[in-house]
């Protein structure tokens, strides 16, 4: 992954102490994270259709089981990430892949920016104090690399599909 920009060890010292207060509440803290995605860009639920079924509202679809099923994932590819700090490139393959699925059902590269500040936003709700500008910092280049890795994912699809 990003060689150029890699983060420094107290930085990953600082993911791993915030991620560890996160972690333990995995769903009830992705539905802050996604409360906030859809409340910064609400033209984002469309995208979220199990069995075609649309939801009516934020409030519908972050209460029903696929969702919640793809909060825990979203969650685990976080926690993936943080335990791999140390060694990023070997989710390279994994995360340009979730970058094509993401493509495949209409996420657009930019939306990954409100979900960034959504991450964020879940992280200072959790950590309140200890949310310091070196934490948010270290989260903001590790969520940078990941976000490039899904990209390469929709760079090796040709134009059209």
């Amino acid at each position: 992954m990003e060689s150029g920009m890699p983060l420094s060890g107290g930085q990953r010292a600082l993911i791993r102490e915030s991620w560890q207060r996160v972690s333990g509440s995995p769903v009830q803290h992705g539905l802050v994270l996604f409360t906030r995605l859809f409340d910064l860009d609400p033209d984002l639920l469309p995208l979220f259709q199990y069995n075609c079924k649309q939801f009516a509202s934020p409030q519908e679809c972050l209460s029903a089981p696929e969702f919640l099923d793809h909060v825990r994932k979203v969650m685990l590819v976080i926690d993936a990430a943080v335990s791999h700090l140390e060694n990023l490139s070997c989710l390279e393959e994994y995360l340009c892949n979730l970058g094509k699925k993401h493509q495949a059902v209409g996420v657009k590269v930019e939306s990954f920016s409100t979900v960034g500040e959504s991450l964020l936003y879940m992280l200072e709700k959790c950590l309140g104090a200890a949310f310091s500008p070196e934490v948010e910092e270290a989260w903001s280049k590790l969520y940078n690399a990941v976000v490039k890795a899904m990209q390469r994912g929709w760079e090796t699809l040709p134009e059209g599909d």
